[in-house]
């Protein structure tokens, strides 16, 4: 999608803090950090959310979360949070589909 900001990063045309890319998957650092490790987990093809996600996405969804546990790894991070919000009342704020993988910090439950 053209409009999109987290399109335009996987294409390179925006600036991100890309922390690992490949042809599926795109992570970078989120610009408004919630803890010292926020790192966001997209796909590469323009997804709006989770509530649009088909069957044959299935894989793809489980790359980005093997892809979250290499990355808070490859971070330093025992301890993580994997947050994915679906729609405005749950907070995305972007339509692109991604994970927040949140660590560095003790995270308090509950979350929201």
């Amino acid at each position: 999608m053209t409009g999109c900001v987290f399109c335009r990063v996987v294409r390179g045309e925006a600036r991100g803090s890309v922390v690992y890319s490949d042809g599926d998957v795109t992570a970078f650092r989120d610009i408004n950090p919630q803890a010292p490790v926020h790192i966001l987990i997209v796909p590469n093809e323009h997804i709006p959310s989770l509530s649009e996600v088909e069957e044959r996405h299935v894989p793809l969804l489980g790359k980005m979360l093997a892809k979250a546990r290499e990355i808070a790894a490859s971070e330093g991070v025992r301890g993580y949070r994997l947050v994915v919000n679906c729609g405005p009342e749950a907070g995305q704020s972007v339509d692109h589909l991604h994970i927040h993988l949140l660590g560095g910090r003790r995270l308090r439950w509950p979350p929201g």
